[in-house]
């Protein structure tokens, strides 16, 4: 049976459906890791380029900018990894397809588990562990074909978007690696802009995947609450405030991982069961009349760094020229009772973690923002979530209403632009002072708390060429007409090719 007869057989249908269209042998550049994820992936089963070759170039890549910004950490050796493509181009040769990440590298995050590789979640608490087994989503992204080089670095326990722990230190803006790469998915973001890493992967709780697209100039998407199960995971029923995502140097790449990730599985019984279709569905939405409610700072209540809504205005003009009509739009709710049902969940999310807390060795092991959470969860009365569940339901219904409007909805992404990584979180914005180590991202909780499909898209750069991005919330469940008009954003808008100046290596 030859190539074209294995990708037509019964076993290869539906994979062969959603395969990234060929690309002619003349397109590839002399650096692989110029191309993207789908055309990499269309070169390796076309095999126009060997898998150990593409290895080769993302090893030299990392191992040369890698100790600049610190997006990569617990990698692993090189031979084994070269040993691993070596086997992906002989199963090519034996007519063995994998999937579209057939021979790419690829990084986790480090609060997933990936078999035989450090979970640390950036703690000193787990340094060293390895995982048994895989997370869900990881299994499916290693079921089509990738090759797990290390991971990604985060925040200690994903608290906090700034992307620093004892562990493995902290990690650097694409853009310029003394800045914060943001966070929790800190290293996935940096990774791909500065094309260490094809594609990327991670969790958004508080933004973890849309303020580092944003502070690294790419593509986060947070799917709807349920599209992408959570397995395994202690609360089955009521913490839905996390979920994993794809993140993506452009829209396709975007969306073609979400379809990998997303899907309903058994072990997590709040996951949709309708499918995300193959990117050859996909359709760029014409924004002609498209109504797009602009909230920008909720009317002067977040306080925003000078140059961020101008920065983001003057992206939106851009689709207003192209014929969609933005509106400046206000929810129907007090934004401090937002605040404070974020506050609620948050830390009634942590009280399962006291007993690190309750233990004198490892307490003393924690960050003060993780103690504080740890703390704040111990007087939480069933009365106190009870209330908070009911405005959280009532922000949903307040969004409702303004998606009778308008067909979505935009806020800045970030309510500062990247600082100084040495900056653990901002203490004050333009004078007000941030009264907790999250405050500052306050703009993102939003998103979370309604549970819709938000996308973070860049929005350009301020004089100082820091990177900002701008989130686009769409109707509960219809992720798809979000990337579709991410994919208009991205056809009328050139921000995502303006790509970082990379320092020499000896920088830091």
């Amino acid at each position: 049976m030859d190539r074209r007869q294995f990708l037509g057989s019964a076993a290869g249908v539906s994979i062969a459906m959603s395969l990234p269209p060929d690309i002619k042998a003349s397109e590839i550049p002399s650096d692989l890791t110029e191309l993207s994820a789908s055309q990499l992936s269309a070169a390796i089963r076309q095999q126009h380029v060997r898998c150990v070759d593409v290895m080769q170039a993302y090893l030299e890549r990392i191992h040369r900018f890698n100790p600049v910004y610190n997006a990569i950490v617990s990698m692993v050796p090189d031979d084994s990894l070269l040993a691993q493509a070596e086997l992906a181009d002989k199963a090519l040769n034996n007519e063995e397809y994998w999937g579209w990440m057939h021979g790419m590298p690829h990084a986790i995050k480090n609060l997933a588990d990936a078999k035989g590789l450090e979970t640390s979640s950036g703690s000193p608490i787990f340094a060293g562990t390895i995982a048994e087994d895989d997370d869900l989503h990881v299994a499916r992204i290693r079921s089509q074909g990738a090759i797990f080089i290390g991971k990604t670095n985060t925040p200690e326990f994903g608290l906090g978007s700034q992307s620093y722990n004892p562990v493995h230190g902290v990690t650097g803006s694409a853009y310029d690696p003394n800045l914060t790469a943001g966070g929790s998915s800190g290293g996935a973001a940096c990774g791909m802009a500065t094309h260490m890493l094809p594609i990327a992967e991670g969790s958004d709780m508080m933004g973890s995947l849309r303020n580092p697209g944003a502070f690294n100039n790419v593509i986060g998407f947070r799917p709807t609450q349920g599209r992408v199960p959570g397995v395994p995971q202690s609360d089955l029923f009521y913490d839905q405030l996390s979920t994993n995502g794809p993140m993506g140097r452009n829209v396709e790449d975007t969306i073609r991982l979400l379809g990998t990730m997303a899907g309903y599985d058994s072990r997590s019984p709040l996951s949709l069961r309708d499918k995300i279709p193959a990117f050859d569905a996909f359709r760029q939405q014409d924004i002609s009349g498209f109504r797009i409610g602009w909230m920008g700072d909720y009317d002067g209540y977040l306080a925003t760094e000078p140059g961020v809504i101008p920065l983001c205005e003057a992206a939106l003009a851009i689709l207003g020229s192209a014929g969609a009509a933005v509106e400046k739009c206000q929810p129907d709710y007090d934004m401090a009772r937002l605040w404070q049902t974020w506050l609620t969940f948050r830390h009634w999310s942590m009280i399962g973690d006291k007993e690190f807390y309750d233990d004198p060795e490892t307490r003393k092991l924690l960050k003060p923002e993780y103690i504080w959470e740890i703390e704040g969860s111990f007087e939480m009365s069933a009365a106190r979530v009870a209330e908070a569940a009911t405005d959280r339901s009532d922000w949903y219904r307040a969004l409702l209403t303004l998606f009778e409007t308008y067909d979505i909805l935009a806020l800045p992404t970030a309510q500062v632009f990247p600082f100084s990584k040495e900056i653990h979180w901002p203490r004050k914005i333009n004078g007000k002072v941030m009264d907790t180590y999250h405050r500052w991202m306050e703009v993102v909780i939003g998103g979370t708390l309604s549970g819709l499909p938000v996308v973070n898209l860049p929005a350009g750069f301020d004089s100082k060429g820091r990177p900002m991005g701008m989130q686009f919330i769409g109707r509960m469940g219809e992720d798809r007409k979000v990337l579709e008009f991410a994919m208009a954003y991205e056809g009328i808008t050139d921000f995502l090719d303006r790509r970082p100046t990379m320092p020499a290596p000896n920088q830091s």
